[in-house]
């Protein structure tokens, strides 16, 4: 199911991406960043739900079955640089700049900062082209409720 998505997602010279497909490609990032730290735990998953709910205008249901999709999608999908740059590729600026913020809503959500999700999220937000001013900026907003 996912083997001809990753195909495209990850060519020299990806098309952008259809609103399915980058649906699905910045989920799995979403549950990328949420396991980093070696524990994906209940309020991870529920924020990622709301997340794709709100960001997406999905209903509960269709949130967690994109959710799960991604969850599966995330196990195949490549190493994190080249799924992230692949992403960056496919999917337009203003999008990755609201999926920092989504990010840093993830690595939040137990309401701890994890090393291992600080330094993936880094690296995450240098490989969508997101300087570390407009991460922290984010990272800002979300701490204060405004994601």
């Amino acid at each position: 199911m996912f083997a001809e998505f990753l195909k495209r997602l990850t060519q020299p010279d990806p098309e952008p991406l259809p609103d399915a497909d980058a649906r699905l490609a910045l989920a799995a990032l979403l549950v990328r960043v949420a396991r980093s730290d070696g524990s994906y735990d209940h309020e991870e998953v529920a924020r990622i739900d709301r997340i794709l709910s709100k960001r997406y205008a999905l209903s509960p249901f269709e949130a967690v079955e994109l959710r799960r999709d991604a969850e599966l999608f995330e196990e195949a999908a490549p190493d994190t640089v080249r799924f992230t740059r692949a992403i960056k590729d496919a999917v337009p600026y203003e999008e990755r700049e609201g999926v920092i913020e989504a990010l840093w809503d993830v690595v939040l959500a137990d309401g701890v900062r994890d090393h291992e999700e600080d330094a993936l999220l880094r690296l995450v937000a240098n490989l969508l082209g997101i300087n570390d001013r407009d991460s922290a900026l984010a990272r800002k907003r979300v701490e204060n409720g405004g994601a």
